[in-house]
């Protein structure tokens, strides 16, 4: 499917993705437990301000502020009627502030899980998976979206479902899960699962890979168990800035843009073609990323040790697939940002 993201990726071989939506939302005065997506809508300003903080600072993707913008999600906060016109709003705005770029920018609709588990464990069958998918779908479709994207899956069959749904809104899409689990996703899915998975699934998307999860060092060894499948889609790293502490009722991430740089030229030499940031990653660390990515030469594919003495260690001994059982455990931390 030849598209805006599949044309970018020909002529470059790294792209740089966007950092984080709550965390710079929380900064502009979003509530704990409000819907992020009802600003786009009620403050459009501060919406298209945060893509333009990612743009203009360097990013050639940015995603939407859509994440909970499914009808399941929404409920909470009795908007289930409105995904349709909210998804399609926080596109439209994503569209004015990419065609405004005088670069090629990718708006990439942003669509998180459902919320809900899946048969049998949980309540949630496949077609109403597919059902809600598809209706966020359509509303990005509609706002002007580049590509869906998917982010922050644990389950496969959830992974599956949204595929199965963007097939039906014919739309390109790329997907990542969230490895927070000792190397795993929270349902068991390892790196070496997720290319399989990846390989098999009708309607491939044009890239997956990893976002979230614990550290960034964690991260960059899932990126290492995509590679060593010899996948030839496109790898997307999207790891947190540092780890999450708790200070003065709120969680503040410690990773510095120095530390965001490292990582964003382990992320390229790890085989991630599509490297960003997740939550904490503000402003300053997409700036410093960029730097990198354009300055620093290409390097030999970094050692787990290597990526220890960077970033700091890893959070578990495994990431689940028994290949690294030497991989030394998180005990300090490089470069922490002053509170």
């Amino acid at each position: 499917m030849t598209n805006a993201l599949s044309k970018l990726l020909e002529t470059r071989d790294w792209l740089m993705a966007d950092g984080a939506t709550g965390t710079n939302l929380f900064n502009m005065g979003l509530s704990s437990g409000d819907a992020p997506e009802l600003w786009n809508d009620e403050h459009p300003d501060r919406i298209k301000k945060l893509y333009s903080l990612a743009v203009d600072n360097g990013s050639d993707i940015f995603l939407t502020n859509t994440f909970g913008g499914n009808a399941s999600r929404l409920k909470l906060h009795d908007a289930q009627s409105r995904v349709r016109e909210l998804n399609r709003l926080g596109a439209e705005l994503g569209r004015e502030v990419a065609d405004a770029a005088g670069r090629p920018v990718i708006v990439a609709g942003s669509v998180g899980p459902t919320g809900d588990i899946m048969l049998p464990v949980g309540t949630l069958s496949h077609a109403d998976a597919v059902e809600i998918f598809h209706e966020q779908a359509e509303g990005l479709k509609e706002g002007g979206a580049d590509v869906l994207w998917l982010e922050t899956i644990s389950a496969p069959e959830e992974y599956k479902a949204a595929a199965e749904a963007f097939a039906l809104a014919d739309m390109p899409w790329v997907g990542t899960m969230s490895f927070d689990t000792a190397g795993r996703t929270m349902m068991g899915v390892t790196s070496a699962d997720m290319v399989k998975m990846v390989d098999d699934i009708p309607n491939a998307p044009l890239g997956f890979g990893a976002n979230c999860g614990t550290g960034s060092s964690d991260l960059l060894r899932t990126v290492l168990g995509f590679a060593a499948q010899g996948t030839e889609k496109a790898i997307v790293a999207k790891g947190n800035a540092g780890i999450p502490k708790y200070h003065d009722g709120h969680i503040h991430y410690d990773g510095t843009p120095d530390l965001m740089a490292d990582y964003a030229v382990m992320a390229r030499d790890c085989g991630a073609t599509i490297i960003g940031g997740c939550c904490g990653t503000m402003p300053e660390h997409l700036s410093a990323m960029r730097k990198a990515l354009e300055t620093r030469p290409r390097g030999e594919r970094p050692t787990l040790d290597q990526i220890a003495e960077k970033l700091g260690g890893f959070s578990s001994a495994t990431d689940g697939t028994g290949d690294n059982e030497a991989a030394p455990k998180r005990e300090r931390r490089g470069r922490r940002r002053a509170s």
